[in-house]
């Protein structure tokens, strides 16, 4: 009896060994959704190098992957938002100390050769008919996807473009019933032709090679000499609590991660972090696959940058 007894007791301690051996090889990542296949591309390439690490990627709109941490206390090794703002504004410094941001991206307007007024559409005529009663198109919920709140900003800029006064209240206010949590959850809608026109990111579409209307730079949020211009707009989504509100102000796209402080494998994350920024690792797919590396980056406010990340600042 007693001999059985030890055994059981080694065979659960070896257990609990090989467990602690498994965990501390494997990384969980949440991401923006407009991340998914450049990331899961990284993912792939890196397990090549280290084919004993396990990595476990969660996509959501980058404001719901944050709140997971806030929230709901979800421990995560790497978080990868499509706005920086959302890690400076919802985790530094109680749940991050810091922000690396990497790329950037742009807003443009995707559809379907079945599309409504598909041959007629343009980037000076899409305001008018996507107002039309038998054109339906998508977008993201602002209060949980950055891609939802630019599309905000969009319509306000785009009124001010096109001076066509009350255009933004307009686009807003028609389609609701097509928002939804993030912008990759609509690709199939269009593509089934639920909806006609979907507002998304550049290189979203180039990935998912769906045929786009290119906006003015005025409007698309992806050029960084017009920071001042994309700042005269705003809007507000919901904050930390219900009662709670955060303005979002206009300017560059600038997609970023960091590592939160509950990170179970902060050393194997750093290490994930460090080839997903290398030119040769994860930086080469992100531009191959439709965005703008911003590395070497440049930040005076990114917080306290790990010495890992010190070679990736200019």
């Amino acid at each position: 009896m007693r001999n059985l007894l030890a055994i059981l007791l080694l065979s659960i301690l070896l257990s609990n060994c090989s467990s602690r051996q498994n965990d501390q090889n494997s990384l969980t990542i949440f991401h923006a959704g407009s991340l998914s296949l450049p990331l899961r591309a990284a993912i792939d390439s890196f397990i090549r190098y280290n084919p004993e690490v396990t990595i476990n990627p969660e996509a959501a709109g980058s404001v719901e992957c944050a709140r997971k941490i806030t929230d709901l206390n979800r421990p995560c090794d790497l978080f990868f938002s499509a706005d920086y703002k959302v890690i400076s504004s919802l985790l530094v410094t109680g749940h991050a100390d810091f922000f690396i941001p990497f790329a950037t991206n742009r807003m443009v307007i995707a559809y379907s050769p079945k599309s409504k007024h598909a041959d007629i559409i343009d980037s000076l005529n899409w305001p008018t008919i996507l107002l039309r009663s038998d054109v339906a198109y998508g977008r993201s919920d602002p209060n949980s996807d950055p891609c939802g709140y630019r599309t905000l900003l969009l319509f306000q800029l785009a009124e001010k473009h096109y001076r066509m006064v009350g255009l933004a209240e307009s686009l807003e206010g028609k389609d609701n019933q097509f928002i939804r949590p993030k912008e990759v959850d609509l690709v199939a809608m269009l593509e089934t032709s639920a909806i006609d026109y979907l507002f998304i990111y550049e290189s979203v579409v180039k990935q998912h090679k769906l045929n786009y209307i290119p906006l003015p730079d005025s409007i698309n949020l992806g050029n960084f000499s017009l920071a001042q211009h994309y700042g005269s707009v705003q809007v507000k989504i919901r904050g930390n609590s219900p009662n709670d509100s955060i303005t979002i102000a206009g300017e560059p796209i600038v997609y970023a991660f960091t590592i939160p402080k509950n990170a179970p494998n902060p050393l194997l994350a750093s290490k994930f972090a460090t080839y997903f920024l290398s030119d040769t690792g994860g930086m080469a797919l992100i531009t191959k696959m439709g965005q703008q590396s911003l590395i070497p980056f440049s930040c005076t406010s990114c917080g306290s940058v790990p010495d890992d990340f010190k070679e990736f600042i200019r």
